[in-house]
């Protein structure tokens, strides 16, 4: 295996990345390999999908699998090599429809089809060994002997941000909201891929191309948010327990909870987040439900000691599971594009299983000491006290904004976010989204002529929100958006925080600090052209940055 996709990578080696028996991530060698030849058989796919949209005859369902495929290989998705297996025969069985459907598009045309080789003409092998060896031949750093380390870095940001973008627009297409134009858009970039592409301009200007695509995603992924659960509202949450029966919902997916909060109703269970899901208690449909009680426990990386000591069962939804501990494995439970070895799936949201558990296990035996938090600022709230904010603004009340979010996770530096935040002076309003706002989400910031210091906006899944507040900001003062008085500090963990950040750039924010560590795959000459080009920068001392970032202010 080699693997350099998420913060996480081994970078005590000569090349960072992770390449022994298991990842960083607890990922094997043989699900790595698996993983690998899915990217390269979906590229297969996408070479006949691109073509037969172009012909009029596209297929939806085939994009629907490349989504909730690709979706898979994400750091702390999928961790079971019996589902790879099975995928990737069920994408030679897709890749082959497409194929015939491509071939009589073009017949009717009156064109001769394309002949096409590469991923468009891979067959997987019979037996893992088999797999194994052609995983050697295909993976992310192919052919670097030959093309170098700065165009295999290329590929790789556009491989990874591809993973980010399947990711959101596999939330969006399960609330049956798609796109064609992003649906082509995808297929047209891993078709690219395929090509094994070598202009490293070309490149770099496709990876901002994909940023333009990931913005119609993530705007689409906000309709779909919105439009199915009603828009965000500020909610205090309770974040200690209630007596009763109890399950802890996890990882990112709206619709799983919606699902499992009607089968739960009346039946004494009471139902919690954890992680990412904590901005569900914004949604007006899903805060209806009465027995969503509160949030427990704070990031992914803290899950085996918070689902160790948490009285009822799990349900891990869409990514950000970690090896389960022996003390839970038994009551943890994946769904969706989420797995691991051993570990109960629950298909079709039939939660059954899961209430049944969490009918035997003892729940919390009495409640806790009440304690909130509050979240749901996400762009509705705060667009409707826009005039308020800039008014405060322009009377000197507000100074700064700091967007302070991302991904958290285990490795040293983070502390650095939380630091930021309870370092930034009273005169100064926090914007902050994804899981790093469990370094600070605890403390009490405070208000500003009764605007909230701390703003949480929702998951990493609501930047768009973020970034249609910055644009609004820009729009009434008149001003580019890197004329606010705005600091971003991204904390990255994953393939989705590429995705997001490719969007910034390509919006022509500058000046964005982003840690703890820079992407591995990045080269020194690649780091050099984004910091020349973007002002990109690695996070630093948290006293220079608060005082750099003041000057401007």
């Amino acid at each position: 295996m080699f693997c350099y996709q998420c913060e996480q990578t081994d970078r005590t080696g000569t090349i960072a990345g992770c390449g022994g028996p298991v990842g960083n991530c607890g990922k094997d060698a043989i699900t790595s390999d698996l993983q690998d030849l899915l990217l390269h058989a979906v590229k297969g796919i996408a070479q006949y999908a691109s073509r037969a949209r172009a012909l009029g005859a596209p297929d939806d369902e085939a994009t629907e699998f490349i989504l909730y495929a690709v979706f898979t290989t994400l750091t702390n998705v999928n961790f079971n090599p019996t589902r790879f297996g099975g995928l990737l025969r069920e994408a030679a069985a897709v890749r082959d429809r497409v194929r015939r459907r491509y071939e009589e598009a073009a017949r009717a045309h009156g064109l001769e089809p394309e002949t096409l080789t590469g991923p468009a003409a891979w067959e997987p092998a019979a037996d893992q060994d088999g797999l194994g060896r052609q995983a050697a031949a295909e993976g992310v750093r192919k052919g670097i002997e030959i093309v170098g380390p700065d165009i295999v870095g290329l590929r790789a940001l556009h491989l990874y941000a591809l993973k980010g973008i399947c990711a959101y627009a596999y939330h969006a297409n399960v609330l049956g909201h798609r796109r064609a134009d992003v649906f082509a858009g995808i297929e047209d970039a891993l078709a690219y891929l395929a090509e094994e592409p070598t202009d490293a301009g070309a490149l770099l200007e496709g990876a901002l191309g994909l940023g333009r695509l990931n913005l119609k995603v993530i705007e689409t992924l906000d309709a779909a948010n919105t439009g199915t659960f009603g828009a965000q509202q500020p909610t205090a949450v309770r974040i200690t327990p209630v007596a009763g029966k109890a399950i802890l919902v996890s990882g990112h997916d709206l619709r799983d909870l919606a699902a499992l909060l009607e089968q739960t109703k009346d039946t004494g269970i009471n139902v919690y987040t954890h992680g990412e899901m904590l901005p569900a208690h914004a949604y007006p449909l899903l805060k209806a439900y009465p027995h969503l009680v509160g949030n427990y426990g704070g990031a992914w990386h803290d899950q085996q000691r918070e689902f160790a000591a948490f009285p009822g069962p799990i349900l891990m939804t869409s990514n950000c599971i970690i090896e389960p501990h022996a003390s839970y494995r038994r009551r943890i439970f994946t769904a969706g594009p989420v797995g691991w070895p051993g570990v109960r799936h629950i298909a079709d949201h039939d939660f059954a299983p899961l209430i049944r558990a969490a009918q035997a296990l003892p729940g919390f035996a009495e409640d806790g000491e009440e304690q909130y938090i509050t979240v749901g600022f996400g762009r509705d709230s705060v667009l409707a006290v826009s005039d308020q904010v800039v008014e405060a603004v322009r009377k000197g009340a507000i100074r700064h904004f700091f967007l302070i979010g991302g991904c958290d996770g285990p490795t040293p530096g983070r502390d650095y976010y939380g630091d930021l935040a309870l370092a930034a002076p009273q005169d100064t309003v926090i914007l902050t989204l994804g899981c790093a706002k469990y370094r600070f989400n605890w403390h009490d910031f405070g208000e500003i002529g009764g605007i909230p210091r701390l703003l949480d906006v929702g998951q990493c899944n609501d930047s768009y929100s973020a970034i249609k507040i910055a644009t609004a900001l820009a729009d009434a003062f008149e001003c580019d958006i890197n004329e606010l008085p705005l600091t971003l500090a991204l904390a990255w963990t994953e393939q989705k925080a590429i995705a997001v950040l490719l969007t910034l750039l390509a919006l022509g924010l500058r000046g964005i600090h982003i840690g703890p560590e820079l992407p591995a795959f990045l080269t020194p000459a690649l780091v050099d052209e984004l910091v020349e080009r973007f002002g990109l920068r690695k996070v630093g001392d948290v006293e220079k940055d608060l005082a750099n970032a003041l000057e401007r202010a």
